[in-house]
């Protein structure tokens, strides 16, 4: 028994939402709608032309990085008054768009195609358990959360714990059972295994670099076929999906996939992979590849 692995890959586009739009591209840039603020970011991939150069200039909010590695932090230059934190949402989920000093506003948009599939993986189950590991902000925790899951979500930076919270409160979601966890996800996940906990299903979107909140050192490529083999111990018999994102140039979703597909070897089931993009707004917009995904379904 194995899981079946998908031929071909599939592009999960996301193409906004009343909250935000990818308005335009090129030259090394996009403009981006976020709420009611237009909003420019450095994207190298983006090798085309801009449809409408003008409309960057007069853009509420750049961001100058300090380097041209586009892992650098920066800073935001603001067309008028310098703004910190805004509301948005999504859905349910109501959540605080920041404008954080590395590139994004305190969440992934393209995530939105996998927020999606969570709330309708979520609300074919019954009350399942959901471990959100990095788990950031927490927009993914409180789509399931909304969704009737009971979710625990770890993240290593307390800042970062303390803003999911506080957007659970946004969402009217602070009394759902959600459990909030400031440690590292390798030492959280080994300890759930020896306490043979189990879930129904599993969120891992691992950095390419991070640390703990004691030091602990997180390297992609080193520490996550650990971490994905740990995880695939704590889904439960009849577990649903188990959910793997990463963005890192040397990575891809086919790699994702065969690492999943070692880690749930003794599984059946089908493993789906391929890459996240945000598509312009319109009907002939340009897609942007940004992450690559793989996921393992338990009920196909």
């Amino acid at each position: 028994m194995s899981p079946r692995l998908n031929p071909s890959p599939e592009t999960l586009v996301t193409r906004g939402w009343e909250d935000y739009a990818l308005l335009d591209s090129g030259n090394g840039r996009k403009l981006e709608r976020y709420g009611r603020f237009t909003v420019v970011r450095p994207e190298p991939q983006c090798f085309w032309s801009p449809r409408d150069p003008a409309a960057f200039e007069r853009a509420d909010a750049t961001f100058a990085p300090q380097a041209q590695d586009e892992d650098d932090d920066g800073r935001w230059r603001f067309a008028g008054k310098p703004i910190e934190t805004f509301p948005l949402a999504w859905r349910d989920v109501r959540f605080t768009g920041r404008f954080t000093p590395f590139r994004h506003l305190a969440f992934f948009p393209e995530q939105a195609a996998n927020w999606e599939w969570l709330d309708k993986r979520v609300r074919s189950l019954k009350k399942p358990k959901v471990l959100n590991l990095f788990g950031y902000t927490g927009v993914a925790s409180l789509a399931c959360s909304a969704a009737g899951a009971e979710v625990t979500h770890v993240d290593a930076s307390k800042k970062s714990v303390a803003y999911a919270r506080e957007n659970a409160e946004q969402s009217g979601l602070a009394d759902r059972p959600i459990r909030w966890i400031v440690e590292d996800c390798r030492k959280y996940v080994a300890r759930e295994v020896r306490r043979g906990v189990k879930y129904d299903g599993i969120i891992l979107d691992p950095p390419k670099y991070g640390r703990g909140p004691t030091g602990e050192v997180w390297r992609l490529f080193e520490d996550l076929p650990g971490l994905l083999k740990d995880c695939a111990a704590l889904l439960s018999d009849d577990a649903s999906f188990l959910l793997l994102n990463a963005y890192a140039a040397r990575i891809s979703g086919l790699s994702l996939s065969h690492m999943m597909a070692e880690a749930t070897a003794d599984r059946s089931g089908v493993i789906d992979w391929g890459e996240l993009a945000l598509a312009e707004h319109g009907q002939d917009g340009r897609a942007i590849g940004l992450s690559f995904f793989a996921r393992w379904d338990g009920s196909r």
